[in-house]
């Protein structure tokens, strides 16, 4: 599984207060954590002011990158902080995120076409984000002719189909393993990824739903998430789910994972 960290984003207070104050200390314990954990990337997310935002993500990407050198998922709403942003990096990361959107595919993928950066790509237009699998399909199938004319290859790309509230769904998560199933068979290679916590807002012992639901979504062809790599039950269960699934060979990594302590008692 493809784990982005999710610590480092404004929308969170703490972090938010960190941004506020150039706590460097603060934003490098957090990266170091997640590294730690065994995340993949590490999401970097401002969550200020445009007019503010390249600046904050300049000093954060920084800070990130004195403690550690996994690739930076670059997170924000805005291609043209975007466009500038991810060239503090040291290394390709993640460009998080275009749509179908107004013009962000044609702002980002010419920039990234030539490079190895990856990129993550949601499932919604400027009808906003639609309410059915076969819409939604509809603009996942806008986003890979995009990708096909600026060669951009599906296995650079990370398809979000877009996880809503579970308590307002009619349908619980049948739409979304619709449109990850149906993704999944059309590309093998391509990568599915979700914000896999959005599934419990506004409902109780949110930890369960979101594990439920990360194991469902596993077995249709979810192989990216964005979490909290820190969650020691959560990241337990993906390595369980991937082993189960057969694609951990003799349960290597699921060994090493425990034996390295990333789940399990603490040792």
């Amino acid at each position: 599984m493809i784990i982005i960290g999710e610590k480092i984003n404004g929308s969170i207070p703490s972090v938010a207060e960190a941004i506020a104050n150039r706590d460097a200390d603060f934003i490098k314990q957090r990266a170091l954590v997640q590294a730690n954990a065994n995340a993949t990337f590490i999401d970097c997310c401002a969550s200020v002011p445009e007019a503010e935002e390249v600046e904050t993500l300049k000093w954060m990407i920084d800070c990130i990158q004195e403690v550690t050198d996994l690739p930076i998922s670059v997170d924000s709403p805005s291609p043209d902080v975007l466009i500038e942003a991810y060239k503090f990096c040291k290394r390709p990361g993640l460009i998080n995120s275009v749509s179908m959107e107004g013009d962000k595919i044609d702002k980002i993928f010419p920039v990234i076409a030539d490079t190895d950066w990856e990129v993550v790509a949601l499932c919604s237009d400027d009808t906003g984000i639609p309410k059915t699998a076969a819409d939604r399909l509809r603009v996942f199938d806008n986003i890979m002719a995009k990708a096909k004319e600026y060669g951009i290859k599906p296995s650079r790309l990370h398809i979000d189909p877009l996880v809503e509230m579970l308590c307002t769904s009619e349908d619980g998560i049948a739409m979304n393993i619709e449109v990850i199933s149906t993704i999944r068979k059309q590309y093998p290679d391509i990568h599915i990824t979700a914000a896999v916590s959005n599934i419990s807002f506004n409902l109780p012992v949110r930890k369960l739903l979101n594990m439920s639901f990360t194991v469902l979504a596993m077995n249709y062809g979810l192989d990216s998430a964005i979490l909290d790599p820190t969650n020691r039950d959560m990241l337990g269960l993906i390595y369980a789910t991937e082993a189960m699934l057969g694609k951990d060979d003799f349960c290597m990594e699921y060994i090493e994972a425990y034996r390295d302590g990333l789940f399990g008692p603490k040792k």
